[in-house]
């Protein structure tokens, strides 16, 4: 558990390394990702145009390109336009157009091109009485609401000589707003008597796309109106704009200079970003905003379109070059972008990003970086997995329903890349942490451990703790018989290849039936079952596996048998003692830190070894505690009495194993049971010579190794009868070897 939770611990550090630095650095990517996310936002819900907003655009199209000729028109035909838009009853002629130089059809311009000397003066002459074009159209902004746009750029005048007059209330507004060196302005013959002037200019983003816009520049120390604040203020009759930035009345900036916080214009008090800005929350385009000018001029335009709105003229021909790129459509006539500002600002469908949304970003963030992570350490893996996108899902639907319903852009992208990079980086250590855990396992019991033992401790590796654990456990201890008489003569290979041949038939023996090989110690093996994991039934389970390994031995003994009948050498059986006990053992990690080996120790362990050594004494191979037989009775078991081992004081009942549960059921096994219990019987009652009479019996009608058990007990009668009844006897065995 300490290991998992320091596995949590450096996986936090590393995704707070990787993702939460994002939010407090605000790289231009993420902006970028930040744009996408709003742009979508738009597109999946865009404001309604609404045909009574107070605005239409007036568009050189192709229809009146192909009525009038290519564009620029004579100014006499721009006064004329104008004319009939006042006529109608507009309340503001708004021209995205630059008119900073004189009429190329002009009588000036005619005369200039003129090269021949004679021909200027005839020229001149019918010219006099003629009305230059410039003039009229001077005469036709004198007498109508016209606002003329003016380009803001690195040469040109170099100050803004603006229409209205500004008011600013708290920190000085220029220190905010976008600042250019120079100005590009209209004829000043045009100029003189406009009622507005504003900047035509945008703001894009780095992928041209028009988001935010700004309601104010500045030029030197001169503030600018943009074209869709001057042609508001021009329609509503004001004389000036009011600016309100930080620490003015009633803005709590506590000293910060935080930038300008709303403009007033009129009846519209609009608030803006710090420089000033707008984000404008856009519609598509839609024909009943656009008016042909060839409409107009030729009077086919009611007056209900006009009357009492802000007309914005400019190009819509595609061909004139004058497009912009909104978060809902990629080209759109920059003059439409105009109207769609004022239209966003008088029906107040602006889009908010407020100066608290970064803290409030990274708060969420942090907020689902703490979720996330111990999540993925503490939770089922379907719960965490699920995690991720469900609070992905929840920081968008989330941040769609503000804007759709408040207009406040607030960042999902952020918070959702810090939630999906630490569940990367906590799920890649987390498993990188278990498949190293997993591989350190199957390193350490791959070999001792049954495989499907194995892969579930895999699954658990937390399990092997320094210390270990009790546990109730089956313990098998088995050991060669005269391994000193076998192993005389054998050379160091000849020794090695038959501890192998030996050990692989019993290891697989006990792997088999679930169980774990703690050690080998020589020729000895000292095998559990219920550890590290649960083994359902591991009693019967280790009886199986002694069964198995007595009938590999006996396989084992048949092939070297032939191997030294073919070498022509002598044979010499190898036998095997075996011990099983059933009781609490401590297990666990029994080395150090540094050296992990894994292992079990107890009085339980110590008394399966006693047993291992009493088959010896009673000449048998498999002998297991009364535990053992009790939870696995449906065995062949032959009751042997009591003994008391080496280093024990209690005595402990034992049983010899005969065979498996089908053995168990035989004939024949019973009829040997009911002889043995017969002997035993005269035993318990001190019967000693009729005990081994009833031995001596069984001794010569048994076959296999089974004999040599009944000469043992026919021994020990016979010792019993001669030394004859002692005073305190007692049928209890007591064993002086191990």
């Amino acid at each position: 558990m300490k290991s998992r939770w320091r596995i949590l611990l450096l996986a936090t550090l590393a995704a707070a390394a990787l993702v939460l630095p994002w939010g407090f650095l605000q790289p231009r990517a993420l902006e970028d990702l930040r744009n996408v996310v709003f742009d979508n936002f738009q597109r999946l819900s865009p404001r309604a145009y609404d045909p009574e907003t107070p605005t239409r655009v007036v568009g050189i199209d192709e229809e009146s390109l192909k009525t009038y000729g290519q564009w620029p028109w004579p100014r006499t035909r721009i006064a004329e336009l104008v004319s009939r838009l006042k006529e109608l009853g507009a309340a503001a002629i708004a021209f995205d157009f630059m008119f900073a130089e004189a009429d190329r059809a002009g009588t000036r311009t005619l005369l200039e091109t003129a090269t021949d000397a004679k021909l200027r003066a005839e020229l001149a002459r019918l010219l006099a009485r003629a009305p230059d074009s410039d003039t009229i159209f001077a005469g036709a902004i004198a007498q109508a609401p016209v606002v003329l746009g003016a380009t803001l750029a690195t040469e040109g005048a170099k100050a803004f000589p603006a229409k209205a007059g500004f008011v600013t209330a708290g920190d000085d507004p220029a220190a905010f707003i976008l600042s250019f060196p120079a100005v590009v302005l209209p004829v000043p013959i045009f100029l003189k008597d406009a009622q507005g002037l504003g900047a035509t200019n945008w703001a894009p983003d780095r992928d041209l796309v028009v988001r935010r816009v700004p309601l104010l520049t500045r030029v030197g120390l001169s503030l600018a109106p943009s074209l869709a604040l001057e042609a508001l203020r021009v329609a509503q009759g004001a004389s000036s704009i009011v600016i309100r930035s930080s620490n003015a009345s009633g803005e709590t900036a506590y000293g910060a200079q935080t930038g300008v916080n709303a403009v007033k214009v009129g009846g519209f008090e609009i608030k803006t970003g710090s420089s000033a800005d707008v984000r404008p929350r856009y519609s598509y385009t839609d024909p009943a905003r656009d008016i042909s000018a060839k409409a107009v001029l030729q009077g086919q335009t009611p007056r209900g379109e006009i009357e009492g709105r802000i007309i914005f003229v400019g190009a819509l021909a595609v061909g004139l070059g004058d497009v912009r790129a909104t978060p809902l459509e990629p080209i759109v006539p920059g003059v439409e972008v105009h109207a769609q500002i004022v239209e966003s600002l008088t029906s107040g469908a602006l889009l908010s990003r407020p100066d608290w949304a970064v803290g409030l970003e990274l708060l969420v963030a942090l907020v689902a970086f703490v979720l996330t992570m111990p999540l993925l350490f503490i939770a089922p893996p379907f719960v965490s997995a699920a995690f991720a996108p469900l609070a992905v899902a929840v920081l968008f639907g989330g941040s769609f329903y503000l804007f759709e319903r408040q207009g406040l852009l607030l960042d999902p992208a952020y918070p959702s890349l810090v939630v999906i990079g630490s569940y990367i980086v906590g799920a890649v250590t987390l498993w990188r942490a278990e498949t190293l855990a997993r591989r350190q396992v199957r390193r350490a019991f791959g070999k001792f451990v049954a495989p499907a033992v194995v892969d579930r401790l895999a699954e658990h590796p937390e399990r092997l703790v320094l210390g270990g654990e009790t546990r109730e456990l089956t313990v098998l201890f088995s050991d060669l018989r005269n391994f000193s008489g076998i192993s005389e003569g054998m050379s160091a290979r000849e020794l090695t290849q038959f501890m192998n041949a030996y050990l692989t038939p019993m290891t697989d023996a006990i792997l088999e039936c679930d169980g774990t090989v703690d050690k080998y110690m020589g020729d000895a093996i000292l095998a559990f079952w219920n550890a590290p994991l649960n083994i359902a039934d591991h009693p019967r389970k280790a009886v199986q596996a002694a069964l198995v390994m007595r009938a590999a031995l006996l396989t084992f003994n048949e092939q070297r048998a032939q191997a030294a009948q073919a070498a022509g050498r002598p044979h010499i059986e190898a036998a095997m003692g075996l011990g099983l006990n059933l009781g609490p053992c401590n297990v666990g990690n029994m080395g150090s830190i540094r050296r992990f080996d894994y292992s079990i120790l107890g009085d339980n362990v110590n008394l399966a070894s006693r047993l291992e050594g009493a088959s010896k004494a009673f000449a048998t191979d498999i002998i297991a505690s009364k535990a053992v037989r009790d939870a696995a009775p449906d065995m062949a078991w032959l009751s042997l009495g009591r003994i008391v081992v080496v280093g024990r004081t209690e005595p402990t009942r034992i049983f010899a194993l005969a065979g498996d549960k089908a053995y168990s059921l035989s004939d024949e096994y019973v009829r040997w049971r009911t002889a043995h219990e017969a002997m035993l019987a005269e035993y318990e009652a001190a019967r000693f010579e009729d005990a081994a009479a009833r031995a001596s019996s069984l001794a010569g009608i048994l076959p296999g190794a089974w004999p040599a058990l009944y000469v043992t007990l026919e021994k020990r009668y016979s010792a019993l009868a001669r030394e004859g009844l002692q005073q305190g006897w007692s049928s209890i065995w007591n064993l002086t070897g191990k």
